[in-house]
């Protein structure tokens, strides 16, 4: 098995920078040699995932409009967390901030890149359990609808493509496991 790395990187640019992402040109020599480029996205803050479950099994989704997508999404409770904050901080707070749901236990579900062959961006994923309502806040960039539904019924939406959020269906998927849902 290799695991080291067989690229070597000739230089790097920086093209794009903004307060969420920059993008890099990169010029390498690729694995077979040969001098290629390669554009790198790199995040300037974790992506942050929350799965909601109350004690009979029902969580919290979350519909809304996806501008880069041009279409509806239903979702976790999710967004960006600081480099420099806790990511169960920024969980709490994107939790409440979509739902006004607060939890009073939260264990990390998982860890994972969204798309590695293009970007850095770490995700990390909660569970978050002995819920509280309260009023919720959302950005002004987010008309959000809530849906309350059964993991189970969570788990049919991923099966049948309702659900395509790569973070969504990781943390779905994952918890149904964790459960024996399947």
């Amino acid at each position: 098995m290799k695991t080291h790395n067989p690229w070597q990187t000739l230089s790097v640019k920086k093209i794009f920078d903004s307060p969420w992402i920059e993008l890099e040109l990169h010029d390498v020599i690729n694995p077979s040699g040969n001098k290629g480029i390669y554009n790198v996205v790199k995040f300037k803050h974790l992506a942050i995932g929350i799965l909601p479950i109350d004690e009979e099994g029902y969580t919290y989704l979350v519909g809304q409009w996806r501008y880069p997508l041009n279409q509806y999404s239903w979702e976790i409770p999710e967004g960006g967390g600081k480099l420099d904050v806790e990511p169960l901080e920024s969980a709490k707070r994107e939790l409440l901030e979509e739902t006004g749901l607060v939890a009073h236990h939260y264990e990390e579900l998982l860890r994972l890149h969204t798309s590695n062959s293009v970007t850095n961006e770490l995700a990390i994923i909660y569970l978050a359990k002995n819920l509280e309502q309260k009023e919720s806040n959302p950005e002004e960039t987010e008309d959000i609808t809530i849906k309350k539904i059964h993991l189970k019924d969570a788990l049919k939406m991923v099966m049948n493509n309702e659900i395509t959020d790569s973070l969504s269906v990781a943390a779905i998927l994952k918890a149904s496991i964790k459960f024996q849902l399947v």
